[in-house]
């Protein structure tokens, strides 16, 4: 579409990496390019893993070079183990991203829940409803961190928008 934007949603984590690509028109609209998850082997060693993320990645980044991308912030209860890797998966995605010079914004889950289905508090299935409904798709995205990422790529294309109209602006 003329003058839409490819925006790229990332959920990262180190067994799987979700991620969503999305054509945001001038109009607003959003149009579904790609999404899916970066699955790693697990008994492989945490080196090789982050490189198949990396690997992975770039693989997709030029595929389909984005606008923009959003991802993630971490977020974690108490699992420390968890978010150490989680981390190291966040700081290949970042590093990749850098890489192919694509700017990065990232979000809170509360973020995104907030700009995808109107309130922080916002469970899984009302947010892989919306996800569906904003992005018409004739079923719900699977797995979940596919249909996470997609839904922080909403987050961003909003994000983008109400940023790039305040600009405009002021």
């Amino acid at each position: 579409t003329e003058g839409a934007e490819l925006v790229l949603g990332i959920d990262p984590g180190t067994a799987r990496t979700g991620y969503g690509l999305l054509e945001h028109a001038p109009s607003g609209e959003l149009r579904l390019v790609a999404y899916g998850v970066i699955e790693t082997v697990p008994d492989r060693p945490m080196a090789q893993r982050l490189l198949q993320l990396e690997t992975e990645l770039d693989r997709i980044l030029r595929e389909h070079p984005p606008a923009g991308a959003g991802v993630e912030k971490l977020y974690f209860d108490r699992n420390v183990s968890t978010a150490l890797t989680v981390g190291q998966a966040r700081g290949v995605v970042l590093l990749t991203l850098a890489r192919h010079a694509v700017e990065v914004e990232e979000y809170t889950p509360m973020e995104v829940k907030q700009a995808v289905a109107g309130h922080g508090g916002a469970d899984k299935r009302q947010m892989q409803s919306m996800v569906r409904l904003l992005l018409n798709l004739d079923e719900e995205p699977r797995p979940d961190d596919a249909a996470d990422a997609l839904a922080v790529a909403i987050c961003h294309a909003h994000m983008r928008r109400t940023r790039q109209r305040l600009e405009e602006a002021g």
